[in-house]
């Protein structure tokens, strides 16, 4: 079911693309609780559109609840499941090696490893190492929150609060507020800057947590703990070597950095620094990664061309619907003036002529991974194109409503 249901695609299709925007408002780091959840990035409209769908559809109903019902035998999820700490000598700190990063052979210990662009090392996705982990965890939560708000299940929203206490509050389990351990790579480096990217899993989280505000099964007190989990790793990735490191990157990594702290931040009752990003978000961080054409120099010239352009402007998309929330039009002006809007007029431009596409993609040339990297990529536009309230940046085909997601985000 993952990444099958855009319920943005199915409100845009339905109506003109110059239909007034929604009444309902984001304000600060209340998000959108004038309307019951507080939610950044999934508005309103879309999650009623979800609970409709399902209270009319059965078949949708059942997958919903198949999906959740599972979630419920799984879990909790801990950093401190994996048979041995990072450096630090603390199960609690996060561990990860860079997905492209893979042994020596001609190394006798394989070290230091050595980068293949675009071709995963399945060990890091072993036991050893946290990113499955978080993965499962994200998408657990995500699953019973939409179950609960669908179906107004309290088992979903109560297992989903015990996953969240696992991860965030429980002092023996929760993850350390850091990524100093993230995409290492063995023999080189005990954590990177890259590393950040995989905070992309909590996005979903912190979406999930304002959905299950009304059922009342996060406690006023774990609440406050989950915020201020936030508040420190927001502050780390201000304040930290590898927080640093990520912000200067000039690339995807970059725009998705913003995005991040972003989002972290209003989750966290930072207004002024989500403010402060969006503000220079189109000037400083992703004007200079858009050439006048369109293209993402950065970006094409990796060997998953089509992926990595359509994955950076999805945070950059990301980054428009937060900035609604602290009053920065980051979708005005026309392709001349917006980067954003230049980046996605070209991307949808080659979306019904992919064997056009004048880059490098080893995806393209494989079916699974072409298909993987055509759901990313819809999803972008199909957000953009409701942000720029533009139906001709749609995709050829709106992903379709038949589960339970509304935005599917990298694992």
């Amino acid at each position: 079911m993952r990444g099958a249901a855009l319920l943005a695609g199915v409100l845009l299709a339905a109506a003109p693309a110059t239909a007034a925007p929604s009444l309902a408002q984001c304000k600060g780091a209340n998000g959108y609780l004038a309307s019951g959840q507080r939610t950044f990035l999934w508005r309103p409209e879309w999650l009623a559109a979800q609970r409709a769908a399902a209270a009319s559809d059965a078949a949708l109903r059942q997958r919903i609840v198949r999906g959740a019902d599972a979630a419920l035998r799984r879990g909790p999820y801990s950093v401190t499941d994996k048979p041995r700490a990072a450096g630090s000598g603390d199960k609690r700190d996060y561990l990860s090696i860079g997905p492209y990063w893979w042994p020596d052979a001609s190394k006798p210990d394989g070290e230091p490893y050595r980068r293949r662009d675009g071709e995963v090392n399945p060990e890091r996705n072993g036991e050893r190492f946290d990113v499955q982990r978080l993965g499962a965890f994200s998408r657990d939560v995500e699953t019973l929150a939409l179950a609960w708000h669908a179906t107004g299940d309290a088992r979903y929203a109560g297992h989903a609060a015990k996953l969240l206490r696992a991860w965030f509050v429980t002092a023996e389990t929760r993850m350390n507020p850091n990524l100093d351990y993230a995409q290492a790579v063995p023999g080189a480096s005990a954590g990177r800057p890259e590393g950040i990217i995989e905070a992309t899993r909590l996005v979903p989280v912190i979406e999930a947590i304002g959905v299950l505000g009304p059922s009342k099964a996060i406690s006023a007190t774990d609440q406050r703990a989950i915020e201020g989990w936030f508040a420190d790793f927001a502050t780390w990735m201000a304040t930290s070597p590898n927080g640093k490191g990520q912000r200067a990157a000039k690339n995807n990594h970059g725009v998705f950095y913003d995005m991040l702290l972003g989002q972290f931040a209003l989750f966290a009752r930072m207004d002024s620094v989500a403010q402060r990003l969006a503000q220079d978000f189109l000037t400083r961080r992703l004007g200079p990664q858009v050439d006048a054409a369109g293209t993402l120099p950065a970006e094409t010239a990796r060997t998953r061309s089509w992926h990595y352009s359509a994955f950076t402007l999805r945070a950059g998309v990301q980054m428009a619907m937060l900035g609604e929330c602290v009053g920065v039009d980051l979708w005005q002006g026309d392709a001349k003036a917006n980067p954003l809007r230049r980046g996605v007029e070209y991307l949808a431009g080659y979306r019904a002529k992919l064997d056009a596409w004048p880059f490098k993609d080893i995806d393209l040339a494989d079916p699974g991974r072409r298909a993987r990297a055509m759901a990313e990529s819809d999803t972008m536009l199909t957000l953009a194109a409701w942000g720029f309230r533009d139906a001709r940046l749609m995709p050829p085909v709106v992903p379709a409503a038949d589960a339970g997601w509304l935005v599917p985000y990298p694992r």
